[in-house]
């Protein structure tokens, strides 16, 4: 049973009250960024085309889930940019906005006439966001660039997977998740800036490679001095041991991770190997990762003779870092993710109410807030421009 549903509150403020961002983006990276500034109570606004934001069409049976959670705290307004009223409508936008965050492939911001040049001529304190594949420079700049292709090119796929199969995708956006916080980071950062005196408007180049490649940590390094490039291990790990998936007698499985000395040769205590504690084949970590074969043959024995309840409950008993392997329906049945409101019930005129993710992360003195669902295409478009200054006769020419 969750908490409370949460209530929308267009009053409400957050942390970031005051601060007014203009989203041309499509898909993920770019809402991914946006939600973080709109779930603390920036002023986003989705400049859509006539067709709407493609994240629109990302429907599970025939329903805009992805939309109603990634949408939810924004605002929609409908421009046709290839009309001159509604590319002076957004002109007069850009005059009293923060933050103009977009995704094009490069260059052609320059060529709509909406260059970083000619926005900070017109608004000097204006934050500009361009999310890309591979950046607005270098060789690739011009390639399309999905996350897909973010994901394979960056390492990423070639370290996933087992050693004897291909590499493996992830099963949803991960390289634009990385990079809408990475955004997200980098926009407070510019902003933190601009309050500061330290700089007025700023571009902030953010490709989706980079952030991807960050997360792999020191590899390149790795492979300069060794000259060893780290292969699939698939659910064990290059750094650690024991660490892997193990199958328990009831089919379910587990995760374990003794990550530290001290874990590790409790767990071999706690599985009745505490000879492994003397043999040298296992006296450091990078011995137990050489022999991890042996190491997970010998873990994978005991937890192959218990039922997973037994073997948690033994585990988290002793101190050891385990946890099960939950699917969605395990996760919205734990009681720490209900304690905790890792999933919340928000109000939803479709539904009554839809489980989504909470506003994270959690700011105790300035947390962020629920002010209004996923608008509907152009439901704020007369809104928005009205308050922009723009005159009922031109707004009438510009509304589809």
């Amino acid at each position: 049973m969750r908490n409370p549903t949460r209530h929308f509150d267009p009053a409400a403020t957050g942390p970031l009250d005051g601060v007014r961002v203009l989203d041309l983006s499509r898909l993920m990276a770019g809402n991914m960024l946006s939600l973080q500034l709109a779930d603390f109570g920036a002023d986003v606004i989705k400049i859509e085309p006539p067709a709407g934001d493609p994240l629109r069409a990302w429907k599970d049976d025939d329903h805009s889930l992805f939309w109603k959670t990634y949408g939810r705290n924004k605002r929609s307004v409908v421009l046709n940019l290839r009309q001159a009223d509604a590319m002076q409508a957004l002109w007069t936008m850009i005059d009293s906005a923060d933050v103009f965050i977009e995704n094009y492939r490069p260059g052609t911001l320059e060529a709509m006439g909406l260059g970083p040049e000619q926005l900070l001529a017109r608004n000097p304190n204006l934050i500009v966001v361009r999310i890309s594949g591979f950046g607005q420079t270098g060789p690739y700049a011009q390639y399309p660039g999905f996350g897909t292709i973010i994901e394979a090119m960056s390492g990423f796929a070639d370290r996933t997977g087992f050693a004897d199969r291909e590499p493996v995708l992830p099963p949803l956006a991960l390289a634009d998740m990385i990079a809408g916080i990475y955004g997200a980071s980098a926009t407070a950062m510019a902003l933190f800036a601009r309050q500061s005196g330290k700089a007025e408007g700023q571009v902030i180049d953010l490709s989706l490679l980079e952030p991807m490649f960050s997360v792999l940590g020191p590899e390149a390094a790795i492979h300069t001095v060794t000259g060893k490039i780290k292969q699939r291990v698939g659910s064990a790990s290059n750094t650690a041991s024991p660490r892997n998936v193990y199958r328990c007698a009831d089919g379910k499985y587990l995760a374990l991770s003794g990550s530290t000395p001290a874990l590790a040769r409790r767990i071999f205590e706690i599985i009745g190997r505490s000879d492994m504690n003397q043999d040298p084949r296992f006296s450091s970590n990078s011995d137990r990762v050489q022999h991890r074969t042996l190491v997970d043959e010998a873990v994978g024995a005991w937890f192959a003779d218990r039922d997973s309840a037994e073997a948690l409950e033994i585990l988290r008993e002793a101190g050891a870092t385990v946890g099960p392997i939950y699917n969605i329906a395990d996760a919205m049945a734990d009681i720490h993710f209900d304690v905790r409101e890792i999933i919340v019930d928000v109000e939803d005129e479709t539904f009554g109410t839809l489980p989504m993710h909470n506003i994270v992360p959690r700011l105790s003195a300035t947390p962020g807030v629920w002010r209004r669902p996923a608008p509907a295409l152009g439901q704020h478009t007369a809104e928005v421009l009205c308050e922009a200054g723009i005159d009922d006769a031109a707004i009438a020419k510009i509304m589809p």
